[in-house]
């Protein structure tokens, strides 16, 4: 029993390998340069990408579960169309798929709607599946840390409503259970959404209050402006991806990002063990330097 692990080597897909060769699970990787993939020696590497069909099919051959995960990037949603399309000639009835929270409702932002629609197809298609819905990644804050730092600011417009933001490697040991967990289930399992959130729904505000006890000095929030983000943005990405930030960073402070009733305790409960929390991330990075 082989699962095939897309964008494996980013830094939630890698994650995930890692997870699934610690349990003992056969693992193949579709990456698009082998030789700096850096993947651990047992995992089976096939060279291609998710618009590569041939590559795709010989990827897929004899492979029970597949866990879908594509950037964001101009053509994501053919990338998983055409990945799910393949998988399902070649036989695939499992599939655990990274999506994103609220992806039903953030309609009006391209790479939420996106998701949504590789989930109605999973969903239409009749596979035994996983939908993971994580929130807002604790780890992108990584990028605007020396902003922090440097500037005394938070910058990211997130709202006053709250995020329950999650870290990446709570995200990764979780899709490596539920992955082995389709692995081991009949192939009628029905279908099931999990949405990913961490423990605490914060603010800007309060998120600039926990870099201000890391750093023992005042950091403020930067507000909500958006325009400003998105031209900010258009300093390290293209347009139209700075553009569908800006959409999701409104939806963030029109609508935020909430927990529903007992998804913590169920992700507790599946871990083991707490989630990770933001005052833990600020601190680890902050004596980072």
């Amino acid at each position: 029993m082989t699962i095939l692990v897309t964008g494996a080597t980013g830094t939630i897909g890698r994650q995930v390998v890692q997870h699934l060769i610690q349990r003992g699970a056969n693992v193949r990787a579709l990456v698009r340069t082998p030789a700096t993939a850096n993947l651990p020696a047992t995992v089976e590497l096939v060279q291609g990408d998710m618009l590569d069909v041939d590559a795709l099919r010989q990827a897929l051959k004899g492979v029970s579960t597949l866990f879908l995960l594509n950037a964001v990037v101009a053509d994501e949603f053919t990338q998983a169309l055409i990945t799910l399309n393949v998988a399902r000639e070649a036989g695939v009835k499992r599939v655990v798929y990274l999506s994103v929270i609220h992806s039903d409702r953030y309609v009006n932002v391209p790479h939420f709607a996106g998701k949504f629609g590789v989930e109605r197809m999973i969903e239409q298609m009749g596979f035994s599946a996983t939908i993971l819905r994580p929130a807002y990644f604790i780890d992108n804050d990584l990028t605007i840390k020396d902003v922090v730092q440097g500037y005394g600011v938070y910058p990211m417009p997130i709202g006053s409503k709250g995020l329950a933001m999650i870290d990446t490697r709570d995200i990764a040991e979780i899709a490596a259970i539920e992955l082995l967990n389709r692995e081991q289930a009949p192939d009628n399992r029905a279908l099931t959404r999990l949405n990913l959130v961490g423990p605490q729904a914060l603010t800007g505000e309060q998120v600039a209050a926990i870099w201000s006890d890391v750093l023992n000095r005042p950091i403020a929030y930067g507000g909500d402006d958006t325009a400003a983000f998105e031209q900010n943005l258009r300093q390290f990405m293209p347009a139209w991806m700075a553009y569908d930030m800006r959409q999701m960073a409104e939806r963030f402070i029109s609508d935020g990002m909430l927990p529903g009733a007992g998804d913590v305790e169920r992700l507790m409960q599946l871990l083991g063990r707490p989630l990770r929390t933001y005052d833990a991330f600020a601190a680890e990075h902050a004596s980072a330097g």
